[in-house]
């Protein structure tokens, strides 16, 4: 068990040497938090002061902290796994002394904490100086909301563990990854708040695990969602991650049972 520590160590570390492309990231993050704060609140106002129990701060409060979270999150997906299939490397995957699926959780665990600070805090402090930040005064929220990040973190992983492992029966995975980030785009409620979804989407949204990965820790961290209700939120959490991980397990045993590799 002790390589798996060791993995999330190494996942931080290894997101660590990218600071250019954490810097233009950071960046791109503020200015578009800028942007959406703008068009919530220009909601909010046009809609007479209030949308869905958001008023002009919280909505902005929400653009700034959704931005904040969208790197930790990932909340589009990438491609990497699905690379390891096509070129064969997957088999060396397979081959070492650890859980694959457990290896690349905790290596992305490590990628997110790394992503926390410099991705996460320059929206956070720009939305402080530009709009104000309508944010809990108690810690419980924010012990509460590191919980939901982390288990948002996971969910996330998960899903995106599912999408790259259609790889051992797709030639070309692209336009899943395509599709996914369109849908978790919207579903997570990274563009607009879930709850100012139409109802019919509101419930399509919430039968699925999309909001898990990125609404409900905004909610828990904004103090939108409190008491029973935010340990519910977790628990709903914990539920899509289990459902995600052993879905991947089954995708992948029943993938690694067909893959070919040239040479053995």
């Amino acid at each position: 068990m002790s390589a798996y520590p060791a993995l999330v160590v190494a996942g931080f570390r290894r997101w660590s040497t990218y600071r250019a492309a954490t810097a233009a990231g950071a960046l791109t993050n503020s200015v578009f938090g800028a942007i959406k704060a703008a068009v919530l609140v220009g909601t909010v106002s046009s809609a007479g002061g209030a949308v869905a129990g958001y008023d002009a701060a919280q909505a902005a409060t929400f653009a700034w902290v959704t931005q904040a979270l969208l790197a930790p999150v990932s909340v589009f997906a990438d491609d990497e796994v699905a690379r390891r299939v096509r070129t064969g490397d997957i088999a060396v995957d397979l081959a070492r002394p650890v859980d694959p699926q457990l290896a690349a959780w905790a290596t992305d665990l490590g990628r997110a904490a790394f992503t926390f600070l410099p991705r996460g805090v320059p929206p956070v402090l720009l939305g402080a100086l530009l709009t104000g930040l309508a944010l809990p005064t108690g810690p419980l929220p924010y012990v509460l909301g590191i919980c939901c990040a982390v288990l948002g973190v996971s969910v996330s992983f998960a899903a995106r563990w599912l999408v790259n492992l259609t790889a051992f029966w797709l030639t070309e995975v692209r336009g899943i990854i395509m599709l996914y980030t369109v849908v978790a785009t919207v579903l997570t409620g990274l563009a607009i708040p879930v709850g100012w979804f139409p109802g019919w989407l509101s419930t399509l949204a919430h039968a699925t695990p999309f909001p898990s990965m990125l609404q409900t820790p905004v909610d828990v961290f904004l103090g939108r969602t409190a008491g029973l209700e935010a340990l519910r939120s977790i628990a709903v959490q914990l539920g899509w991650l289990a459902a995600l991980l052993v879905a991947g397990r089954l995708l992948l045993a029943v993938g690694a049972r067909r893959l070919v590799v040239q040479g053995g």
